[in-house]
């Protein structure tokens, strides 16, 4: 359980620290910001339809990541990149086997990662100063609606979607 709790604050600092809302501290050098831009190489990992960031209300830095499908989020989690952010914060544990439960043909999916920074450690076995830690997977239900634009990217296809952008031009 401590690994798997790990593993989801290393992917969550690797994606959301450095491309979410400024921190009040920086990190240590040799740290975070010695793995570059992490969101970047997010966006460029193949299968993924696109990435965004936010901060919210209470705090939390999130990410947003829509994939084509479960081939998508295993080719991110073992590439070069997440790989050596992973091996920066955590011992050299071995995972158990990632989305082991999802289908093959699982698609889209949608991971949202949250942390919420804290002053000082909290979370014990994690030299990482939060207070929570999360990363969720979703799938798009049929339907829904939108104009001018949506939250998710255009690439992402979902059954029984509306788009209202045309009909407000006319």
């Amino acid at each position: 359980m401590r690994c798997c709790f790990t593993m989801v604050a290393v992917s969550l600092a690797c994606l959301a620290l450095p491309g979410a809302a400024q921190q009040d501290k920086k990190p240590a050098a040799g740290g975070l910001a010695a793995m570059g831009d992490l969101v970047g190489a997010l966006k460029a990992s193949p299968g993924c339809l696109g990435v965004d960031t936010a901060r919210t209300a209470s705090g939390k830095q999130v990410i947003f990541a829509w994939f084509e499908d479960k081939k998508a989020v295993l080719k991110w989690y073992h590439g070069d990149v997440h790989q050596k952010a992973m091996k920066l914060f955590t011992s050299t544990e071995e995972y158990p086997r990632p989305l082991k439960e999802i289908a093959a043909d699982t698609g889209p999916i949608m991971v949202i990662a949250s942390l919420t920074p804290a002053k000082e450690e909290k979370l014990k076995g994690l030299a990482l100063p939060v207070s929570q830690i999360a990363i969720e997977l979703y799938q798009p239900l049929p339907g829904g609606a939108a104009i001018g634009g949506r939250f998710a990217p255009l690439q992402m296809k979902v059954k029984g979607f509306r788009d209202y952008s045309e009909k407000e031009k006319n």
